[in-house]
């Protein structure tokens, strides 16, 4: 039997499940939300019109992390992640019911407020939640949770053709999550111990732990000498010493090349990649199978990550990737050029984009937010962590809101060719950047950063 501590965290993953219905809601909605018999809109969204409702979601996303992050400093981890709920729901409502762009645009920002906001407390709870030994497992069903929600999304949005229904589902997700939540999660003796209610504290770990009181107590007094050494810093004092610039520049630019290799512009807008590539399957199929594979891969990371180093990984990761979108985008290219010569090869964008997401889930995807809570010393953990996740969204609008005018004025191929380019760029940085973390202490980290 699992302590109560597993069961308050995995109810709580279940927002990275509703975080990830809303990532890839724009691929199976943008047809039926034009159609007469599954939308109720007044006159036809333009491309340009939604790929402002989907960039608009990582907008949001950017800004959710300094909001959410300080109510967590404010009211607590659990009535935070609680709280993270409404703008889900709200967003999805105004979907579900809205009959003008401008409406939807609304609705995507809202819902984008809740994505960054899942993405910057979740990983908090987690981590003060959790025994060092279950942390890296209970990590990583976060990330199975965020895939779980982007095959749902795929899957459902499709069969459930009907926007009003569908979106109202996705909002009682969300209210589902917020009631399971309530019932089931405990808050962290951390937050208690910052605010000084150290009888609260006490009181959480006795709940949370399956151990005696001694035990309890050792923890908390860890807690404590923990805490007492933090002393929260500014954006400016990111900048301040050698080791926190370069453990800056590490996790930033580690968020930056996970978004320019196109991964959100795949979730987002995978029936659209799929149409365009002539695939023999159905686009709506090729990009089910995009969500199995990601879902599946999801569970690999964990074991992949004790055998070979964080760096290693990445290195691995930015050169699969880089070789699954140039054979892509080779492929479109030679396709404009004289469709006949990939007739017996029609199946290569489908093999191409599985095995990007394949390479992407095992070290670009998730290792990037593991190595920025390990980076940052504890006095600008807050303030780095959520400057950087604002990058990573802020980079993430900027590609998934020109997209598509880029295929429409170049085609797909050397669209593939640049998040390609980056891809291997990555590899690059990793490589002369990067520092290595696995089996290091926080203070050996600091310290290496620090030469």
């Amino acid at each position: 039997m699992f302590e109560y501590s597993v069961y308050s965290i995995l109810s709580g993953t279940i927002l990275g499940f509703v975080a990830g219905t809303s990532l890839t809601w724009s691929s199976p909605e943008k047809d039926f939300l034009n159609r007469t018999d599954t939308g109720h809109f007044d006159g036809v969204i333009t491309d340009d019109e939604f790929s402002w409702i989907s960039g608009l979601l990582s907008l949001g996303a950017a800004f959710g992390p300094f909001f959410f992050g300080y109510l967590a400093d404010r009211i607590g981890r659990k009535y935070t992640l609680l709280s993270i709920a409404l703008p889900f729901a709200v967003g999805s409502v105004i979907v579900a019911f809205a009959t003008k762009v401008p409406e939807l645009m609304v609705a995507r920002l809202i819902s984008g407020i809740g994505v960054g906001g899942a993405f910057t407390v979740l990983p908090m709870y987690v981590g003060e939640m959790s025994l060092d030994e279950h942390r890296s497992a209970l990590g990583s069903g976060m990330n199975c949770f965020i895939c779980f929600g982007l095959i749902f999304t795929y899957i459902v949005g499709y069969y459930v053709s009907k926007v009003v229904v569908f979106n109202l589902l996705l909002a009682g997700v969300a209210v589902g999550f917020f009631v399971i939540f309530l019932l089931i999660g405990a808050e962290t003796p951390h937050y208690y111990v910052q605010k000084n209610k150290h009888d609260l504290a006490l009181e959480s770990l006795k709940r949370i732990r399956d151990a005696g009181p001694e035990e309890n107590e050792r923890e908390l007094k860890m807690i404590r000498t923990e805490i007492e050494k933090e002393e929260q810093g500014s954006l400016l004092d990111i900048f301040k010493t050698k080791a926190s610039t370069k453990a800056f520049i590490i996790g930033a630019g580690l968020v930056f090349f996970q978004q320019v290799s196109g991964i959100n512009a795949v979730l987002m807008f995978a029936q659209t990649i799929f149409e365009d590539a002539k695939t023999p399957l159905e686009p709506q199929y090729c990009s089910m199978l995009i969500g199995a594979v990601q879902f599946s891969t999801s569970f690999i990371t964990p074991v992949v990550s004790n055998m070979m180093g964080r760096k290693t990984i990445l290195i691995i990761s930015g050169i699969g990737m880089a070789l699954s979108e140039s054979i892509l985008g080779i492929y479109d290219v030679m396709s404009h050029h004289d469709e006949s010569s990939v007739s017996s090869i029609r199946f290569l964008p489908i093999l191409s984009l599985v095995c990007y997401i394949i390479t992407y889930n095992v070290g670009f995807g998730p290792l990037p937010w593991a190595i920025i809570g390990e980076v940052f010393p504890n006095s600008i953990k807050s303030s780095a962590s959520a400057l950087a996740t604002a990058i990573c969204w802020l980079t993430s609008f900027v590609i998934t809101k020109w997209f598509q005018q880029v295929v429409d004025t170049l085609t797909l191929g050397p669209c593939f060719l640049g998040f390609a380019s980056f891809s291997l760029l990555a590899a690059v940085f990793t490589q002369f950047v990067v520092l290595e973390t696995k089996d290091k202490s926080l203070a050996e980290i600091q310290a290496d950063l620090s030469k």
